[in-house]
């Protein structure tokens, strides 16, 4: 139960999130103690100004060559080891939210929530406006032993730096969020319930789209602010700046300097990342301070062009229609379930029918499972568009960075490294939970994929 609005809708947020150069699903392959790496500690400026065909300044210290994930004994030990609990904590979380459903439904929370609205107004929003916060909030307390447990595991190992107190101030204000955004979806679905009981997953359906969107949209205006610091990149490193532009005007993707921006994790979190998120006049690349300190500018470059490649190759609107497939499967198997379901234990738990407000966990506890089986399919997509990205990213700054083959392997060696990532995850696991490629096989095939060489066309960028 990481997020209140996943838990009101799952899905609506699978591929809403922004697209991220190193996380995987459930952090599977990231997390850790902070590492030394062979990357020199700032950006290195490039000698000038370049134009959109200049390449970027090779970084000014020799770099360790790269020729395959490798870690010191230590960190390997460390990696594997949490690599496995992640896998187990996958497991592990999702029993334990049907638990806090099964604990709700059983303990019959619904349907005292539910008189206590409908005693407060006649009115339906009004009754939502009551009903819900009380379960979502619920939810979240029993929700929060998992986790404060796994938050407790990314400080043990230094990958979580954010102190208890701001870190349940996050929390809140995440609780604060999910309850707004429920309420609403909680007015709608119970309104398309009532005015069509055979229909009402299909209205509900369309109207979770422009949700979606907006949901998009809004996310680096109003939602990520709230959690981090934002400044103009170029603020920050101007250097950085002018070499992501040069890129950027290669790809011939309209991200302007405006667009691009720095991002303070490192008052939370010792992880690398970069990502890009948003849609339209939301559009933007942001790269995390600690990514800075860790990479030099070649390395951020093709880190940029990765996340370039999702915008090229229409990541995004891909992502968003596979999310409306996948919600239209999942509305309609939670409407062909949910009355099975009632009729066969409504009534011990207190529920009317499905026009009840206390069906919602009964509800939520259907999508929770058809959600998590069909977890491998979200995963392949997004690892499909991952890898698509990683070629992007070395076909868009091929000739534009020296070796950038090389480059690639070395900046998935420092993140690797930095966060930890898991050297030999289960292909299990992989199947299940991840949302990128496994850090061995990014470097691996960074270092094989040379279609110059072969005199051929290269897929994306010609």
């Amino acid at each position: 139960m990481k997020s209140l609005a996943r838990c009101i809708l799952i899905l609506l947020t699978l591929q809403a999130a922004p697209h991220a150069f190193g996380k995987n699903a459930a952090r599977l392959a990231s997390i850790s103690a902070p590492a030394s790496v062979s990357a020199p500690q700032s950006s290195q400026p490039p000698a000038s100004t370049p134009d959109a065909a200049a390449p970027v300044a090779p970084p000014q210290t020799s770099e360790r060559k790269v020729t395959a994930y490798t870690l010191p004994p230590d960190l390997y030990r460390k990696a594997r080891d949490l690599g496995r609990f992640h896998a187990r904590f996958a497991w592990i979380d999702f029993f334990y939210g049907i638990f806090v459903l099964w604990v709700i439904l059983s303990w019959k929370f619904g349907p005292q929530f539910r008189d206590w609205a409908e005693s407060v107004s006649r009115n339906r929003f009004i009754q939502a406006a009551a009903f819900a916060p009380l379960l979502l909030v619920t939810m979240a307390i029993l929700g929060l032993p998992s986790a404060i447990y796994e938050n407790s595991v990314e400080r043990k190992y230094g990958l979580s730096i954010q102190s208890w107190g701001s870190w349940f101030w996050d929390w809140a204000k995440g609780q604060f969020l999910g309850i707004l955004l429920g309420i609403i979806l909680v007015a709608i679905l119970y309104a398309v319930i009532r005015s069509s009981p055979r229909r009402w997953w299909f209205y509900f359906w369309l109207v979770s789209l422009p949700i979606a969107v907006i949901l998009v949209f809004i996310q680096p205006l109003i939602v990520d602010p709230m959690f981090h610091k934002f400044e103009p990149l170029q603020e920050k490193d101007p250097a950085l700046t002018t070499s992501l532009e040069t890129m950027v005007q290669r790809a011939g993707v309209n991200i302007p300097p405006e667009r691009m921006f720095w991002m303070g994790a490192g008052e939370k979190t010792t992880e690398l990342n970069a990502y890009v998120t948003g849609i339209g006049a939301s559009k933007r690349i942001v790269v995390w301070d600690t990514t800075i300190a860790k990479m030099n500018t070649p390395q951020i470059v093709l880190v940029a062009g990765h996340e370039t490649g999702h915008y090229v190759l229409n990541h995004i609107w891909k992502g968003l229609l596979f999310a409306a497939v996948f919600l239209f499967v999942l509305f309609y198997l939670g409407h062909r379930t949910i009355g099975w379901l009632l009729r066969r234990f409504g009534t011990a738990w207190g529920i009317r029918g499905v026009d009840d407000w206390a069906s919602l966990p009964a509800l939520l506890l259907l999508l929770s499972v058809y959600s998590f089986v069909a977890n491998p399919v979200q995963s392949a997509v997004s690892r499909y568009f991952e890898h698509q990205a990683d070629q992007y990213g070395l076909e868009v700054t091929h000739g534009l960075i020296p070796d950038s083959s090389q480059v690639a392997a070395q900046a998935f060696q420092v993140l690797g490294e930095v966060d930890l990532s898991d050297p030999t995850p289960s292909p299990i696991t992989v199947f299940m939970f991840y949302s990128h490629p496994p850090i061995p096989d990014r470097i691996r095939f960074s270092l094989t994929y040379d279609p110059w060489d072969k005199g051929e066309q290269p897929e994306f960028v010609k």
